[in-house]
């Protein structure tokens, strides 16, 4: 009989530095939390500390280093490797900033295995984490090391595995040389040093075998936009589970991954929308955002967030029973300002409405008077969003008439897939179609016919 593997505990860390008030502090740790979860693990307790920043060589002050190491069962110092001491003025400082932690003391329960990781909901460096893993006997993990970890299982599609592979190594290979450059230092020149050096060069040789091959599929995705610029293409954006992919089932009738988890989206996927519009309608379901996503991330999904930048309508998908909506949207806005795509049209679309009451709904009308009000869950809801995308489109479009002759007949399917005809005739030359569809694929389809 198989036993199962204990489920791994940890424990969090929080620093709230000055700007940011508790709402949002409790809101970020509880985000760390819902990512923890999604990992498996079980978070057991939280120290966390108003501080001036995480510069910190152990991230937290003295006193709540030592009441994290009370839980986890490490020493609370760092030992014989601690940085330099510091000057009375400085410890002063870090002294008053500790007082000031409004944080409870956590009284270690001696009955329930001790954690075995400490997470801080910051980047921190190869140097703190290891500080932090003297001082308290446990593992170390950081927000960016979690959400990495988090894509890495979640990758299917051959480019999200590459994309995340790429960041994995950039986040693991800073820690690879402070782990071992400690002992090749101390060594002097030597198998310690060819070791690390070896790796070094492992790390690199690979980042661009996988560069090189994500360029590949990038050039095939780029073709595949290319033959689809003057469709009429929508994409999805917003925050991590915010509800994108229920929308996307529901606009398209496609089985796309629908789970409350953190990141269970992270393959652009392309539907049409349903039912079937002439011209076709495109879908897109992207990536997830989340505060302080890793900066490798973003740059490693570039491509996958070029369907944004390249779609008509941008969607902003927003989880309206989350009170911390708002910097959420303003994180998804962010993001997208980084890579131009600002200029797309836009709607904002307040989902999961269902789960917001009456009084909360009447203040998201007043404040957001332009929002779309949905749940994915309501077929009425999603038949009133495809009018308003619809309706969006017609609105660009134009009315044309042209011959399409009988010798060019094979391009009948191209017509009717970028346009809709309204009506068509016979006379001598061929056929006569009254169309109607957007400047762009109108011009495309007389050059295509003036060329054939």
């Amino acid at each position: 009989m198989e036993t199962k593997a204990p489920i791994p505990r940890a424990i969090l860390v929080g620093i709230q530095v000055p700007g940011v008030d508790d709402v949002a502090h409790a809101a970020s740790l509880e985000e760390l939390r819902r990512l923890l979860k999604t990992l498996g693990y079980e978070v057991v307790g939280t120290i966390s500390q108003k501080r001036a920043g995480v510069g910190g060589a152990t991230v937290l002050g003295k006193g709540r280093l030592q009441d994290l190491a009370a839980i986890t069962g490490g020493p609370g110092v760092v030992g014989s490797m601690a940085v330099a001491r510091k000057s009375k003025a400085r410890e002063h400082f870090e002294d008053a900033d500790e007082k000031k932690s409004e944080a409870p003391q956590i009284e270690p329960d001696p009955d329930m295995p001790k954690p075995q990781f400490v997470v801080v909901d910051h980047e921190i460096s190869p140097t703190q984490a290891r500080n932090l893993e003297r001082a308290t006997g446990a593992q170390v993990l950081d927000r960016t090391g979690v959400i990495v970890e988090i894509f890495h299982r979640h990758a299917r599609s051959r480019e999200a595995k590459l994309q995340v592979e790429i960041a994995r190594l950039k986040y693991v290979s800073p820690r690879l040389r402070e782990s071992s450059g400690g002992d090749a230092r101390q060594q002097g020149a030597g198998a310690g040093e060819s070791d690390l050096e070896l790796d070094r060069r492992k790390i690199r040789d690979r980042l661009a075998e996988l560069n090189e091959q994500l360029k590949e599929i990038q050039r095939d995705n780029e073709q595949r936009r290319y033959a689809r610029r003057d469709q009429l293409r929508v994409a999805l954006v917003g925050y991590t589970n915010a509800g994108k992919s229920s929308l996307m089932r529901a606009l398209t009738g496609s089985e796309v991954l629908v789970a409350d988890k953190l990141f269970a989206t992270l393959d652009t996927t392309v539907r049409a929308l349903q039912p079937q519009t002439q011209p076709r309608v495109l879908i897109s379901d992207t990536v997830g955002f989340i505060k302080k996503l890793p900066h490798d991330l973003v740059a490693s999904f570039r491509s996958t967030l070029d369907e944004a930048l390249e779609a008509s309508l941008l969607l902003f998908v927003v989880d309206a029973s989350d009170p911390t909506y708002e910097s959420q949207l303003e994180v998804t806005r962010n993001a997208l300002r980084e890579i131009g795509a600002e200029v797309v049209p836009s709607r904002l679309l307040l989902n999961k409405i269902d789960r917001v009451s009456d009084v909360d709904r009447a203040a998201l009308r007043a404040k957001h008077p332009d929002a779309i009000l949905l749940s994915a869950k309501s077929p009425e809801d999603v038949a009133v969003l495809r009018e308003t995308i619809v309706e969006f489109f017609e609105a660009a479009m134009v009315e044309d008439e042209f011959v399409l002759p009988y010798a060019k007949q094979a391009l009948l399917g191209e017509v009717y897939e970028n346009a809709r005809v309204l009506s068509e005739d016979y006379d001598a030359t061929g056929r006569i179609m009254k169309v109607r569809g957007l400047p762009g694929a109108i011009a495309r389809l007389r050059r295509t016919l003036a060329d054939s």
